[in-house]
């Protein structure tokens, strides 16, 4: 899915996702100032769920807790979001 271009206070509210349907890791579209940006679920509620997002289209993330409008399910993979490196740690003695 494309970034929506719904308003969120548009959108049906039989077609919106309860918060507590997400799980953590979850990738989403986020609506903060004015667009969608993508962004992963943290934790969520019944009642909101907090997600990172990327703010801009720079490395840094925001952090912020939204109610079900403002959050829709993304199927693309964000780069700077969704692949998370591994990093190996060597034990010195």
């Amino acid at each position: 899915m494309p970034v929506p271009t719904v308003d969120p206070d548009r959108r049906d509210p039989a077609e919106i996702d309860p918060t507590d349907t997400y799980r953590p890791t979850d990738p989403v579209w986020v609506y903060r100032a004015g667009t969608w940006r993508a962004g992963r679920i943290e934790t969520a509620s019944a009642l909101a769920a907090t997600v990172t997002y990327r703010p801009n289209c720079a490395r840094g993330t925001g952090v912020d807790t939204l109610t079900a409008r403002y959050v829709i399910r993304r199927s693309e993979p964000d780069p700077l979001l969704d692949e998370v490196p591994v990093i190996e740690t060597v034990a010195r003695r």
